[in-house]
């Protein structure tokens, strides 16, 4: 297999680790100590918000009447597309019982968590989409308490941007605060201004959100440790090369930390690329075009692979969040890929679609995750748990055997309280 780099990609420098963990394990402590005074600190010095933190109901129905009635059928749409998605995933798994031997039934329970956190980002961008993404799927997994918080705007009446309040109101949110970063993620996880301390937090955010999550990891449930966005696309002869760049460069323009890979067999598609994606991130508006730019410049790669093969061993050896196809023989892609966060077959499909509106899930594993996790989903919002019922019948072997295994392992005391059930409660031999 021949792999051979036509652009690779620069080292980036990012804040240290155990300088970033540090930090936010100072803020975390800081608002558990001094709770909602402190967080109140944080968003007036942080993000100059002296508003309301708790987003009253009567706000929330104020921003929603100002939203376009367009942009609300545009949202509705893909509401709809993302929750009946949800809802076929949660009608994949189901609870069940077996009986594994006469008197021995085991079974499962799937049981949603009481509460949950969503973080909506709201820096550069308005995420819309990530509002629809995190509290539909909760609600679609049963949820009990679905709180939202999302970092406040400079000129946003209610704090937060009406389509975000808007968005949130019509996927279930039970409570909005104005609250970003460090301090947002503090109030779900502690339980402050009225909410339920969350059992899980979930949303995708910067390196301050994602690092506070992985603190508090343990404490609460994640959906997962996330890191910049990444995208890969595999092409062969056959695809457009300007659709090819605006693909790579369309998720350059989430930041100029974000990777975007390009793994083609055609020496042809990779030289009209490596020349059109400049003049593409050219085109957009600032600040969009810095991003762009400073992403592809520093972490865009294109690899050349000799055949499909040698590039889907190259893809499952990077693991992208995100990973578009646009070569012959789609099955045979979708058959043979195994690491990915959510896979886009065909030149018809890109990662913008799954972003926003097609249905599956937007916040996905990055930096390499997905070799072992999917993406938020109906499952990560539910508790497997198990259970058995044991007859009379069903003890004279069960009951040796684990006595057997107990003793061998050295634990007396776990062998006694099977030999005093055989010695009770038996009735029966075995079948």
């Amino acid at each position: 297999m021949s792999v051979t780099y036509l652009k690779r990609a620069k080292p980036a420098d990012t804040l240290q680790g155990s300088d970033l963990s540090a930090k936010v394990a100072a803020i975390l402590a800081e608002v558990e100590e001094g709770g909602e005074a402190v967080a109140r600190r944080l968003a007036r010095d942080l993000d100059h918000f002296e508003g309301e933190i708790e987003i009253s109901e009567a706000a929330i129905a104020e921003a929603c009447a100002r939203v376009p009635q367009g942009l609300k059928d545009d949202i509705a749409y893909a509401h709809e597309n993302i929750a009946r998605f949800a809802q076929a995933q949660r009608a994949s798994v189901r609870e069940t019982e077996v009986e594994l031997r006469p008197g021995l039934t085991v079974g499962q329970r799937l049981i949603p968590v009481d509460a949950a956190g969503c973080y909506v980002p709201g820096g550069r961008y308005s995420h819309i989409a990530s509002a629809m993404m995190t509290v539909t799927t909760a609600k679609v997994a049963g949820v009990g308490h679905v709180a939202a918080v999302s970092p406040p705007r400079v000129g946003a009446p209610a704090g937060v941007p009406d389509a975000i309040l808007y968005t949130l109101k019509l996927c279930g949110a039970d409570r909005v605060l104005a609250l970003g970063g460090i301090q947002g993620v503090a109030a779900m996880a502690f339980g402050l201004f009225g909410l339920p301390k969350a059992d899980i937090l979930v949303g995708p955010g910067n390196q301050y959100v994602a690092e506070a999550k992985r603190l508090l990891f343990g404490r609460v449930g994640i959906d997962m440790v996330a890191g910049p966005t990444d995208s890969m696309v595999i092409a062969d002869a056959s695809a457009d090369p300007l659709v090819v760049a605006w693909d790579l460069i369309g998720q350059a323009e989430h930041g100029a930390n974000s990777p975007v890979w390009l793994v083609t067999d055609s020496h042809r598609l990779a030289s009209e690329v490596a020349r059109l994606a400049p003049l593409c991130a050219a085109e957009l508006p600032q600040p969009n075009r810095a991003a762009a730019e400073g992403a592809w410049a520093t972490l865009g790669e294109i690899i050349l692979c000799d055949g499909p093969e040698t590039m889907a061993a190259h893809a499952d050896r990077v693991a992208p969040e995100h990973l578009q196809v646009q070569a012959a023989d789609l099955d045979w892609w979708k058959a043979r890929l195994r690491a990915y966060g959510s896979l886009f077959l065909g030149a018809n499909s890109t990662v913008a679609f799954g972003d926003k509106a097609a249905g599956t899930n937007h916040v996905l594993p990055t930096s390499g995750a997905a070799r072992y996790t999917g993406g938020l989903s109906v499952h990560k919002f539910l508790k497997t748990v198990t259970w058995q019922r044991v007859e009379a019948e069903a003890l004279p072997r069960l009951a040796a055997v684990t006595a057997s295994i107990s003793r061998f392992e050295g634990m007396e005391g776990h062998a006694r309280t099977a030999d005093i059930r055989l010695a009770k409660f038996a009735t029966a031999p075995s079948i």
